[in-house]
C-alpha cells in the first residue's frame, strides 16, 4: 500500500530504492532479494527542469519572502536533493537543471483609475527578477531557457478578492482604486522551449530520468514521448495537488521540500 504521506497528495512516490546504482556505475544482486528486479544496472543520469514561475509561487508559500539569490540557490538545491535517496545516499548523476521562465515585463503604461504613469520595467518586481535570472546563469550545471511576454496582450484586470467584495455588495464600483486591479499577461514560448528539451533528451538518449519542478498539464505529451523512449518520469509539485490526467502520465512524485505551513482559520 502506498504511503501518501510521503509526497504530495493523491501521490505514487518514485521507487524509495532506485536500485544499487552509484555515480561509478557498480551494483551487486543479493540472490534472495526480489526487489533485485527494479535495480539500475546503468547509473541514473537526471535531468532536472524547473517551472519558475510555478516554483516561485510554491516556495513563498513555503520558504517566505526570499531575496532572488536566496531563492535561486534554493531551487539549486532542491535540484540537487532529487539525485538523493531518502537517506541522503547520492544515487544519480546530474546531467542539467533546466529553468524555465520569461524576462520580467517591460511595459510603460497608466493605472486604469489614477492614470498615473508606470514603467514596470523598472520597478521592484522586475528587478528581482532580472537578479534572479543573473544568479542562476552563474550556478554550474543550470540552464536557463527564457520564453516571452508579448506586451499586445497585457491589460489590467479586476483583482479576484475585490470582484467578490463588489458582488457581495460590501464594495461599489465607484469605490474602485488602482489597488483593486492587477496586470494580467501569461508567458509565452516556455512551455515549448520545455517540450523541446524533453524531446531533444529523449531522441538523443542524453538522460534515463527526468524531474519535473511543476504543476501543469501541458507537458504531458512531452512526458508521454518520454516514458516511450524508456525514460523514468518523476513530478515534484511541491506538495501541490496534481489533476488525475496529470497523475497519470508520470511514473512516480516526489516532493524534496518541506511542506508548506497548514493555514488555519
Amino acid at each position: 500500500m502506498v504511503d501518501r504521506n510521503e509526497s504530495a497528495p493523491g501521490s505514487k512516490p518514485s521507487l524509495k530504492n532506485p536500485g544499487s546504482a552509484e555515480p561509478r556505475g557498480s551494483f551487486c544482486f543479493s540472490p534472495d532479494s526480489s526487489s533485485d528486479l527494479l535495480y539500475h544496472i546503468s547509473p541514473i543520469i537526471t535531468a532536472v527542469m524547473v517551472d519558475a514561475e510555478f516554483y516561485l509561487k510554491r516556495a513563498r508559500k513555503i520558504y517566505g519572502t526570499q531575496e532572488p539569490e536566496e531563492a535561486a540557490k534554493t531551487l539549486h538545491k532542491m535540484a540537487l536533493n532529487h539525485l538523493n535517496d531518502d537517506d541522503g545516499q547520492r544515487v544519480a548523476r546530474l546531467y542539467r537543471i533546466f529553468v524555465y521562465d520569461a524576462p520580467p515585463v517591460a511595459w510603460k503604461a497608466h493605472t486604469p483609475i489614477g492614470k498615473k504613469s508606470v514603467d514596470f520595467g523598472k520597478s521592484r518586481t522586475a528587478s528581482w527578477r532580472m537578479t534572479f535570472h543573473q544568479k542562476l546563469r552563474s550556478m554550474r550545471k543550470v540552464a536557463l531557457r527564457l520564453g516571452y511576454i508579448p506586451t499586445s496582450q497585457l491589460h489590467w484586470q479586476l483583482k479576484g478578492i475585490s470582484l467578490k467584495e463588489l458582488l457581495a455588495g460590501r464594495k461599489r464600483w465607484d469605490q474602485l482604486t488602482d489597488d483593486d486591479f492587477e496586470l494580467n499577461f501569461r508567458q509565452k514560448g516556455v512551455d515549448m522551449r520545455l517540450g523541446l528539451d524533453i524531446a531533444s533528451l529523449a531522441y538523443q538518449h542524453n538522460v534515463n530520468q527526468i524531474v519535473l519542478i511543476s504543476g501543469d498539464a501541458d507537458f504531458v505529451p512531452a512526458a508521454k514521448l518520454a516514458r516511450r523512449s524508456g525514460i523514468d518520469v518523476i513530478l515534484d509539485p511541491m506538495w501541490a495537488s496534481i489533476r488525475d490526467d496529470l497523475f497519470e502520465h508520470i511514473d512516480g512524485l516526489r516532493s524534496v521540500c518541506p511542506k508548506p505551513p497548514t493555514v488555519t482559520a
